[in-house]
């Protein structure tokens, strides 16, 4: 029998605070960590750096998140992280031990420089906040996929993210048409609730956002 619907009063951000909710944590660290290290890469990191950086970025969190959750003031959780993230891309971009790599050029860290202020923060966080959907949107297939039958699951993603034929996803599935209409229909409303699951307490906040006027958090130490 299918799983119920997660209970989206349960929302991952509002467990984030107890350092104990190991499953929490690992869900932040699923959906965010990728999210933070494309956006690393996209600022000229390389492989290693930009996985060091998403780790101090995930320490920053865990050492500051009971301050958000008590300064809603600061708007929604993914804008919070996102300005966590690019100071400390542009701090990590212009520390001493970057500022050498490559010819040993004196200009190698005006460039540096140039790089980490060529995109405007508000285009970085359109850009962010388009990876994040992408990203929820990966978590919360995963989560559902493991809920429903692996035929119901290729039902929906052959016929809605493919998007092919639902006679022919009906014929290569064995099932009715009527039947593959059905399952994307349950599966899409599983992936809403999920999303929501996510997503419900930092929409809750989204009325207070004001940019650029909280504190640098990547300063905070635990």
């Amino acid at each position: 029998m299918e799983s119920p619907v997660p209970d989206t009063r349960n929302s991952l951000i509002l467990r984030l605070p107890d350092k104990r909710d190991v499953e929490a944590w690992d869900q932040f660290v699923s959906i965010y960590e990728p999210l933070v290290y494309r956006l690393a890469r996209a600022k000229g990191l390389q492989d290693a750096d930009a996985r060091e950086v998403v780790q101090e970025v995930l320490v920053s969190v865990s050492c500051a998140i009971e301050r958000w959750e008590f300064e809603p003031e600061r708007g929604r959780f993914r804008d919070w992280l996102f300005r966590i993230a690019r100071n400390l891309m542009i701090k990590y971009l212009t520390r001493r031990k970057y500022r050498s790599i490559g010819t040993g050029d004196s200009g190698m860290a005006q460039i540096l420089e140039q790089q980490a202020d060529s995109v405007s923060e508000e285009e970085e966080s359109t850009h962010f906040d388009l990876e994040f959907r992408r990203e929820v949107f990966r978590w919360a297939a995963e989560q559902v996929r493991e809920q429903v039958k692996e035929r119901t699951w290729q039902a929906f993603w052959l016929s809605s993210i493919e998007g092919q034929e639902t006679t022919d996803v009906a014929q290569k599935l064995e099932m009715s048409v009527g039947a593959v209409h059905i399952a994307r229909s349950r599966i899409r409303s599983r992936l809403r609730e999920t999303i929501k699951t996510l997503e419900q307490n930092e929409e809750e906040n989204s009325h207070h956002t004001t940019r650029g006027k909280d504190r640098d958090e990547s300063s905070k130490t635990c």
